[in-house]
């Protein structure tokens, strides 16, 4: 018996990859994503299935740079590769260099998540939204500078307001490297002094010539700017992510030179209108003005003034009568009761006693005889009578 060869794990494993890798060239494969993972070095790690067998699959970071939509759990693609071994633990995978999403177009459906991610995140709702300034001082341009998309805007908005002042921040409006640059320029319009409105857009095309304003990185450029931003891509039918998260969309260019700045034509219009109107009104107001002049004139106080002092100054005259009167009554008033009070007060006087022969005797020191028994011989008193006082000397009672 002929003794085999023993070779070594490594030896079999390199052996295994050498004929599967030369055996079956890039290949094509129909299948429905499953297990799909992205790491944080960017490579996608996933799984491609059918009824019957499954197989591992990478995207390696480069080729997935290169995707406008995120590979998910369920999406049937048509994924182009060719197997490889990974000989550190005998596996193999499938590596995919183009993947295609199946019965619809790759741009399409990187447009429906993208939108799905935005609306969710809310960079589409109406309430987040800025009113355009009426009369902006400054408008900048964020397109290509050559394109008849820039001549439109700039031939609508400076027939409508010749007092524009238009800055253009040229950028490429398709192509790779489009989208970065048309974001850098729109997070650049807030270093532009007195900038107030910013249009960006451009002319129609395909969906691969519009796809840069369907791009991440210029639809958070529009959402994150200072300054309330005019989308204008393509024409009426072309809806892109930028006319989504715009402040406003315009369907045309021309129609976002209409938007941004109004018709001086209509404003003298409006103003001729409103100064008619102004003319009228004040014209009303004075007229009415007028009629009540005249009636407050044609009152009998301007007519005859001298009437109404005349009337003043005989209320005067009464008033003071009824005065002098009511002064005289109150005084008489008073004298009489001062009188009465006169009358009482006298008839109740120790005078008026005296005066009918009565006397007052006190001793000397003022206290007054009351009783015999009080009086000595040979003491003095005072008897007080009417008109005067009596000294005398007490030379006996009885």
């Amino acid at each position: 018996m002929t003794q085999m060869p023993t070779i070594s794990v490594t030896e079999l494993v390199t052996a295994f990859k050498e004929i599967i890798e030369t055996a079956l060239p890039q290949v094509c494969v129909e299948a429905e994503i499953s297990n799909c993972k992205r790491s944080a070095a960017g490579h996608y790690y996933l799984t491609l299935k059918d009824d019957n067998s499954e197989i591992g699959a990478v995207i390696w970071k480069a080729t997935a740079a290169r995707l406008k939509f995120q590979p998910k759990d369920g999406l049937r693609v048509l994924a182009t590769g060719a197997l490889q071994v990974y000989v550190a633990r005998g596996t193999c995978q499938f590596i995919i260099n183009r993947l295609q999403p199946q019965g619809i177009g790759e741009l399409e459906l990187a447009l429906r998540q993208l939108k799905q991610k935005l609306e969710a995140e809310g960079l589409f709702a109406p309430e987040r939204k800025r009113p355009l300034p009426r009369m902006p001082r400054r408008i900048a341009l964020v397109t290509s500078p050559t394109s008849a998309a820039v001549r439109d805007m700039i031939q609508v908005i400076t027939r409508r307001w010749p007092a524009a002042n238009l800055i253009i921040l040229p950028v490429p409006v398709q192509g790779d490297g489009a989208a970065p640059r048309i974001a850098r320029a729109i997070a650049s319009v807030k270093n532009v002094p007195d900038v107030d409105v910013v249009i960006t857009g451009r002319g129609g095309g395909s969906l691969e010539d519009l796809w840069a304003f369907n791009e991440e990185v210029v639809a958070r450029a529009i959402a994150d700017c200072s300054i309330p931003v005019v989308s204008a891509v393509g024409h009426e039918v072309d809806v892109s992510i930028a006319d989504l998260v715009a402040d406003r969309r315009a369907l045309t260019p021309s129609e976002a030179g209409e938007l941004v700045v109004p018709s001086a034509n209509d404003m003298r219009t409006d103003l001729r209108q409103s100064a008619a109107r102004i003319h009228q009104i004040m014209a009303g107001r004075i007229e009415r003005l007028k009629q009540q002049l005249d009636a407050i004139a044609s009152r009998n106080v301007f007519q005859r003034p001298m009437s109404l002092i005349d009337e003043r100054r005989q209320r005067c005259d009464d008033v003071a009568g009824r005065a002098d009167r009511a002064i005289r009554l109150q005084i008489e008033r008073i004298r009489q009761r001062l009188a009465a009070t006169t009358a009482s007060l006298d008839a109740l006087s120790p005078l008026s006693v005296l005066a009918r022969g009565y006397s007052l005797t006190t001793f000397v020191d003022g206290t007054l005889v009351n009783s015999v028994s009080k009086v000595e011989d040979g003491a003095h008193i005072q008897v007080r009578v009417s008109d005067g006082v009596i000294s005398a000397t007490v030379k006996g009672t009885d």
